[in-house]
């Protein structure tokens, strides 16, 4: 894939336009206002589904997305390139296009993909040793021959050179073979420079592998004996098969995700089969490794709502997360031909795709293609009630234990507030602390002081002095795609003072614990980005490690991911007050400006909630909010009131 192929894979063209136009849902495209030139009726059209633009009215063009930036911007082509290539997150090498001679490498590769479909078909239907295969796909999965036709199902023979003698026939040579996957290098004789290849693909079921636009990338292949491993095989890394970048199923579900605003993924390519046979086509399966970000790009094009439903099989979605404990989820279930689930991942992807993630529990331990043969009915109803990832955890979590038990509710909060707090939406947030504290049974401001309880400790400090709450844990934003937000520059300042000058957060702290009100103490978590909540740790601790020079211990643990955020932030730092007094007043400032933004963003929310349960009727809820409301007034009181103090009296 070129570098320009993958920018396109990953920038969805509604979204790109939708920045600069007011789009609006016309059948299965988008229509608005053209950008460049003035009208009073849309003569602008995007479609997602060829990713391309084009004016019906007075410009008379289209394109795709680079066309569009280059004629909004009037840009050239490598400017275009570098700037979509930073939103992106594509790292630029030397551009070069792709060569004629390359496409035509690709399309003669393609030709050979269908080909071994050809071959392995006529092995499953027309050969004796085919026939155990067959039965299996009908009696075993339930398939009927019409889907075993539709889906190019085939079966590869046992044996060591069945495919390679069959290619050999036809004219194929061995690097062909080996370029598109159906062999593999067994041995090199190094006296005598002999290579060996063998089949890739023995005794097993064979599922063609397509990319969104049908062209042929690769195989699955499936095991008939229980005793081989591994369970599922894919084709290596070709030039045309990327196991991160591919859905299986997408060329056949495209249409049906559109027209139903919605795509579920299930974890077999088997599944996809069955669930497609029993009508619901919107479904589709990566390639039995962990969701990536590009998979779920290339589905957010295919609907408006960006609903995207896990129908994952039970123990992946379920007890193995809750057994492995989610942070070590991705590793202890990174094993062939099993989907990871990672909660946390996915909430990533959620927030930076603007996607609407759910998990649906399967019922009775069954995987999806034993739910639709049951009853496709029960089926639906599973995807219509799918769960947001939080909601699904929290079930995950508690099945099967003793919710009375303090212990459990302890451990059940410990796992699911670091969710939460990774979401990027504070309404989302108050809202899920909510129901986790209904869930639990416990009070919701408990739930608070649980995850704060780390910041909140320390000298000086009264238990019963309101918190300041604090920004959640978000990415950082992209370095050259957008400005940055005023939180960001505020936190930029406060870590490019304290880089310069690390012993003035002592003085910091004490004048925070001095005010008549006293304020907790700086923490990581008065930063909402993480790059900048790692930073400040590091300073922290470059004190406590080496008091007379902080500077050298910090260089010498730096991290070389924070290295260029640290050399950003020192290059773009104003020069400091001579005076030390008003350096501290400076950064005592910002971190009030920033608890203080924070504390205005949850005060708005909860009055809006205790408006909704008012005009509700539910006045247990409208008190509740009531006394937030006034937690948090209380708290912009002492923020407001708060004098840097100077020499003993108040500035």
């Amino acid at each position: 894939m070129s570098q320009v192929d993958e920018i396109k894979a990953r920038i969805d063209i509604v979204d790109l336009v939708g920045e600069s136009v007011k789009l609006r849902r016309a059948g299965k495209n988008y229509s608005g206002l053209c950008p460049f030139h003035t009208e009073k009726t849309p003569s602008f059209s995007v479609s997602p589904d060829r990713q391309t633009w084009r004016c019906f009215g007075q410009c008379n063009e289209g394109g795709d997305v680079f066309s569009f930036v280059m004629k909004k911007e009037g840009w050239d082509f490598k400017e275009t390139l570098r700037y979509l290539a930073g939103r992106a997150g594509v790292e630029l090498q030397e551009y070069r296009g792709q060569k004629p001679e390359e496409k035509e490498t690709h399309e003669r590769l393609r030709t050979l993909l269908e080909e071994a479909v050809v071959f392995y078909r006529h092995q499953l239907l027309n050969t004796d040793a085919g026939r155990p295969a067959l039965e299996y796909l009908r009696g075993g999965r339930g398939l009927s021959d019409v889907t075993i036709e539709a889906f190019g199902l085939g079966y590869a023979p046992q044996g060591w050179d069945n495919t390679l003698t069959h290619f050999r026939e036809k004219g194929t040579t061995e690097e062909e073979l080996l370029d598109v996957g159906l062999l593999t290098v067994r041995s090199d004789d190094r006296q005598t420079g002999a290579r060996r290849v063998y089949d890739r693909f023995r005794h097993r079921i064979m599922i063609p592998i397509r990319d969104e636009r049908g062209r042929m990338a690769g195989f699955g292949a499936r095991i008939l004996d229980p005793n081989d491993v591994p369970k599922f095989l894919n084709s290596p890394e070709t030039p045309l098969f990327s196991k991160s970048k591919l859905l299986y199923g997408l060329d056949r579900a495209r249409k049906a995700i559109r027209a139903m605003d919605q795509a579920v993924i299930v974890e077999g390519y088997l599944d996809v089969i069955a669930v497609h046979q029993a009508g619901f086509e919107n479904v589709v399966s990566p390639m039995g490794t962990a969701l990536t970000e590009d998979q779920l790009r290339l589905l957010k094009r295919f609907t408006s709502s960006n609903r995207i439903v896990l129908a994952l099989d039970p123990d992946a979605a379920g007890k193995k997360a809750v057994l492995s404990g989610l942070e070590a989820a991705r590793q202890s279930l990174d094993r062939e031909g099993e989907l990871r689930f990672d909660a946390r991942g996915l909430l990533r992807h959620e927030a930076r795709l603007q996607a609407d993630l759910r998990v649906a529990s399967m019922s009775d331990e069954l995987d999806p293609d034993e739910i639709v043969q049951r009853n496709p009915d029960e089926w639906k109803q599973l995807i219509e009630e799918a769960q947001p990832i939080v909601i699904h955890v929290m079930g995950a979590l508690a099945a099967g234990r003793d919710l009375e038990d303090a212990k459990v509710k302890s451990e059940i909060a410990g796992q699911v507030l670091p969710l939460i707090e990774d979401l990027p939406d504070p309404i989302e947030r108050d809202t899920y602390r909510q129901r986790l504290a209904r869930f639990l049974k416990v009070d919701e401001r408990t739930l608070s002081e649980t995850r704060s309880r780390g910041a909140d400790r320390g000298p000086g400090r009264g238990r019963s002095r309101p918190r300041v709450e604090t920004p959640p844990r978000v990415q950082k934003p992209p370095a050259a795609a957008t400005p940055l937000s005023g939180a960001a520059r505020s936190e930029a300042h406060i870590l490019g003072v304290l880089l310069c000058r690390p012993d003035l957060l002592y003085r910091l702290n004490r004048a925070l614990e001095e005010q008549d009100h006293p304020l907790a103490r700086m923490s990581d978590e008065d930063f909402g980005y993480t790059d900048h909540q790692e930073l400040f740790g590091l300073v922290s601790k470059s004190l406590e490690q080496d008091a007379d020079d902080p500077d050298r211990y910090l260089m010498a643990h730096l991290p070389d991911p924070l290295r260029d955020l640290v050399f950003a932030l020192l290059e773009k730092a104003a020069p400091l007050d001579p005076v030390e007094d008003r350096q501290v007043e400076d950064l005592l400032r910002g971190v009030k400006k920033l608890r203080r933004d924070r504390v205005v963003e949850n005060l708005n929310q909860v009055r809006f909630q205790q408006e909704e349960a008012q005009q509700s009727g539910n006045k247990e809820a409208a008190l509740w909010y009531q006394g937030l409301v006034q937690n948090y007034t209380l708290i912009l009181r002492h923020l407001d009131q708060a004098r840097f103090k100077k020499n003993g009296k108040k500035s």
